[in-house]
């Protein structure tokens, strides 16, 4: 087996506070030879609802993600060493028009597909997972979605928009990318217009577990839910940094209050381990409402890390 050709900058040669800012300090490069994984930005947030400036989102989490070291002791993986990831820069977007960002998207995530990289997107809002499921399913059918988030993001329209960071899973749903008998959308809270936000869900087939219910399975009972909805199908895991409660992920678009802590957050995502991670993303950081020391990129890149592991965990 060859070493990764791919590997981030020496730490002993150069301090994590220098060089130019990549994910987890890692080559950027368009050239997908001998990769298995890409770190890739969308920094597109006009199809949010309230607080708008998640196109920051990807430059923040390549800054906070330069503590980042490969081994994973969770896992026992190195993942540097077991992956060549490198980072793959942004993809094109077009503010103000999000139906034209998702062509762009499509198209400049069709070689990284083609190619069988394993994509790992840094957000953006939550209306860019839709591009992203639309150029991964060409290869991949229908995948399992599996979505820890605050709301469920299954709107028909909002202010007359069908495709808006509301709706994503509607029409991901309409469009076949994804199979919601196989899916698995987890950590819902927080006011709603009504029941319907929630039984819309569950009406198109989702397995829908609120943050109350959530708390209550624990981290093992919930990755048993997710391996018996997914089975043996490619998934797509999305992460909305919603999912945090705001006291440890203040800077993103539509905090609800009540949320989990990184602490619990990492514990779920670690029980996944053996699904079949097809691609994922970290979506709704906004850093123009992060505190002293970014804790919400902070907790983005970590993130991104664990769902690299999940991916390093197949090899």
């Amino acid at each position: 087996m060859k070493p990764p050709r791919h590997r981030p900058l020496d730490a002993h040669v150069i301090p994590r506070f220098a060089g130019v800012r990549t994910f987890m300090r890692l080559p950027h490069t368009t050239d997908l030879a001998g990769v298995d994984a890409a770190a890739i930005g969308i920094p597109f947030d006009t199809a949010t609802s309230y607080r708008a400036g998640a196109r920051f989102g990807p430059e923040a989490i390549r800054s906070a993600s330069a503590l980042l070291r490969p081994f994973h002791p969770g896992f026992g993986i190195d993942l540097v060493e077991t992956l060549s990831i490198v980072d793959y820069g942004d993809l094109p977007v077009a503010p103000g028009d999000t139906e034209g960002t998702y062509r762009g998207v499509e198209e400049g995530l069709r070689p990284v597909v083609e190619a069988g990289v394993f994509p790992l997107v840094l957000g953006g809002d939550h209306s860019i997972t839709l591009a992203e499921l639309r150029q991964l399913s060409r290869i991949t059918g229908p995948l399992a979605l599996v979505q820890l988030d605050s709301h469920t993001d299954t709107w028909e329209m909002y202010f007359g928009q069908r495709f808006f960071h509301g709706t994503t899973f509607k029409r991901a749903a309409e469009e076949g990318l994804i199979d919601p008998a196989a899916s698995v959308q987890a950590g819902m809270r927080g006011s709603l217009y009504g029941a319907a936000d929630l039984e819309d869900a569950r009406a198109l087939g989702f397995r829908v577990i609120p943050s109350d219910e959530l708390r209550a399975l624990g981290p093992g009972r919930y990755a048993q839910t997710v391996r018996e909805r997914a089975g043996d199908r490619p998934v797509f895991l999305s992460f909305d940094i919603d999912f945090l409660d705001p006291a440890f992920a203040p800077g993103t678009g539509t905090p609800e209050i009540a949320g989990f802590s990184t602490a619990e957050a990492v514990a779920f995502l670690r029980a996944l381990r053996g699904i079949r991670l097809a691609g994922a993303d970290v979506v709704e950081v906004s850093p123009s409402y992060d505190g002293p020391g970014q804790p919400t990129a902070l907790a983005a890149a970590n993130i991104l890390w664990e769902l690299l592991a999940l991916r390093a965990a197949m090899a």
